[in-house]
């Protein structure tokens, strides 16, 4: 990544293919390795005056944005393989590069640190998806510093079998003491992403931009937002229940669970929609109690009310729902705008004392990086302990979804929910104008809607998190 002569540089810029790719072996086998020097390189060429590296020498990038390294990998078959890149980099700077299989960015501006000198190697290890066949890699500099120098990339197929889609992995879903288990009975996390309001954003609800969540983002969950006033549900209760309908077969059909999120917010009490709630879901549970990708969440966000109050709610309407559907999870929202009570100076405490009368059930947490601190992540971490939490809905930025992002203080509570299994889906899977909506305005209905690029900042940064692997033990 040294300054080159300007003959050498000019060099250097077309795109050089080179040997042909070694395959991958069957599962059972051993990492395949593939050198750099073997790759199509654009802006780069292949070096050998550091030592340590492997092969007949290493790609040294041009420093500028778009310098890649692309490997063709052979795979036996469909599945999850391990990617490990060595590199060096001889500077203190971070020199990112967005990781692409097939064309989709797995791993956004990825960190290649400095090595302490180029002479010291290290290796990047990730898991992705990769496809029976030919596939394609790519390491790409998202910054004038351009890339490391890279040695090669070691794919092993062994690590991690592919379980289909998290239905197919994880089947029917229950609570067993304070996790969310799968069929096996044993403790899982759903990664995904909230709807915005259909009544406002409906359109970005496409046969594509589904298909993106699934396939492209890899989501495990969507959580279907029907707001209940504003211009929703009690304005066309058929309307509304219909849409539900519809986007609860889409995620079926696509193996993604879904959340039915009865968005209640203004006013606070859920009591004021009690017997609105028992028509919706009375019908909800008796036409799709025969699957097995459900979960009910009964009150977003209830305020200006006591738990007694919120307790009580839950307790008139889980019996309807348990008279057609047995076996859907419920989950029930917590006093303060689901803070689990922090944001009324309350705490997790008064839901051990006095939990709800009934089996199967979660209690929701939310959350908003930039304006909920250490108590909330605290409370949060207390909770998990003690009570079955699922974090229904978080963003980044403020508590209005609007605003700068948090990633540092997000990733703490990232941090925390992976640790102690907690399942969660992001506010919000629309182009709406605030910061927390993850495409950018004017996406929907039309897209494109796979990779980064219609995405904001956080739609970059939660994509990434939400198709990293999941990890579902079977039985």
């Amino acid at each position: 990544m040294r300054r080159r002569a300007i003959a050498r540089l000019t060099a250097v810029l077309a795109t050089v293919a080179l040997l042909a790719p070694m395959r991958v072996p069957d599962a059972a086998g051993a990492p395949a390795r593939y050198e750099a020097e073997n790759a199509t390189v654009s802006q780069g060429a292949v070096e050998s005056n550091h030592a340590g590296y492997s092969g007949s020498g290493f790609v040294n990038g041009t420093n500028a944005t778009g310098s890649y390294v692309e490997w063709t990998v052979n795979a036996a078959s469909a599945g999850n393989a391990d990617l490990a890149i060595r590199y060096a980099n001889g500077t203190t700077a971070n020199r990112p590069m967005d990781v692409a299989v097939n064309g989709t960015v797995v791993s956004a501006g990825r960190a290649f640190g400095g090595t302490g000198a180029w002479t010291t190697w290290a290796t990047s290890t990730l898991t992705a998806a990769v496809n029976a066949g030919a596939n394609t890699i790519r390491l790409t500099a998202t910054t004038s510093t351009g890339g490391p120098n890279l040695d090669y990339l070691d794919v092993d197929m062994g690590g991690t079998p592919n379980p289909g889609t998290p239905v197919q992995a994880n089947g029917q879903l229950k609570v067993c003491g304070t996790k969310l288990c799968n069929q096996h009975g044993q403790p899982i996390q759903l990664r995904g992403m909230s709807s915005h309001g259909l009544q406002w954003y409906h359109q970005c609800l496409s046969t594509g931009s589904l298909n993106a969540l699934a396939q492209d983002w890899k989501a495990d969950v969507l959580r279907i937002s029907m707001y209940i006033q504003e211009g929703g549900y009690e304005t066309n209760p058929r309307l509304f229940t219909d849409r539900v309908h519809n986007l609860i077969e889409q995620a079926t059909s696509r193996g993604m669970y879904a959340i039915v999120d009865w968005h209640m917010l203004s006013p606070g009490d859920p009591h004021h929609n009690l017997a609105r709630a028992k028509t919706f879901f009375t019908e909800i549970a008796q036409r799709h109690n025969g699957k097995n990708n459900l979960l009910y969440e009964i009150a977003n966000e209830p305020n200006g009310v006591s738990w007694a109050r919120i307790k009580s709610y839950a307790e008139n309407l889980i019996p309807v729902i348990r008279q057609n559907d047995s076996d859907t999870p419920i989950l029930v929202g917590t006093r303060a705008w689901s803070s689990l009570g922090v944001s009324d100076g309350a705490s997790e405490t008064e839901i051990v004392n006095s939990p709800v009368n009934a089996s199967n059930i979660m209690y929701t947490f939310h959350f908003y990086a930039a304006s909920h601190g250490s108590e909330y992540l605290s409370t949060l971490s207390r909770a998990a302990d003690r009570l079955p939490i699922f974090v229904t809905e978080f963003g980044t930025q403020t508590a209005s979804g609007d605003g700068g992002n948090n990633f540092t203080r997000s990733q703490q509570y990232l941090d925390l929910m992976a640790s102690k299994k907690i399942s969660w889906t992001n506010w919000n899977y629309s182009d709406d104008s605030r910061s927390g909506a993850v495409f950018k305005g004017g996406t929907c209905p039309n897209g494109p809607w796979t990779g980064t690029g219609p995405l904001k900042p956080a739609g970059v940064w939660v994509r990434e998190r939400t198709m990293t692997p999941d990890d579902f033990p079977a039985g």
